[in-house]
């Protein structure tokens, strides 16, 4: 853990977060302030800026749980589509790998 890492206290849940799926490499939350209702991050519980710095445990985790809150979604919100994306480098608001799982309309 970066101990000013927004990330990595979001995912081991040291601020205030709605999990809705978690095994021992991810944290799957709620966005707090969603585009749609539904939308959730992916964020890996050890601290990686970037996918290319990921293990194979932690990016077999992160597939996987895309795959699973995507599942979830198209159950329970019937969207027309999702976006899965990540933005890295300066685009990374986190300063901490996460995905982005987004229902569209």
């Amino acid at each position: 853990m970066e101990a000013n890492c927004l990330g990595c206290r979001l995912a081991l849940q040291m601020e205030k977060v709605h999990v809705i799926y978690e095994d021992n490499y991810v944290s799957c939350i709620l966005d707090h302030n969603p585009f749609n209702e539904g939308y959730a991050l992916i964020i890996p519980k050890a601290h990686f800026l970037e996918v290319e710095d990921f293990d194979q445990d932690t990016a077999a985790a992160v597939m996987n749980a895309s795959r699973l809150i995507s599942r979830a979604i198209r159950t329970a919100y019937s969207p027309d589509g999702i976006t899965i994306c990540q933005n890295g480098g300066i685009f990374s608001e986190l300063s901490h790998y996460h995905m982005h799982i987004v229902p569209r309309y």
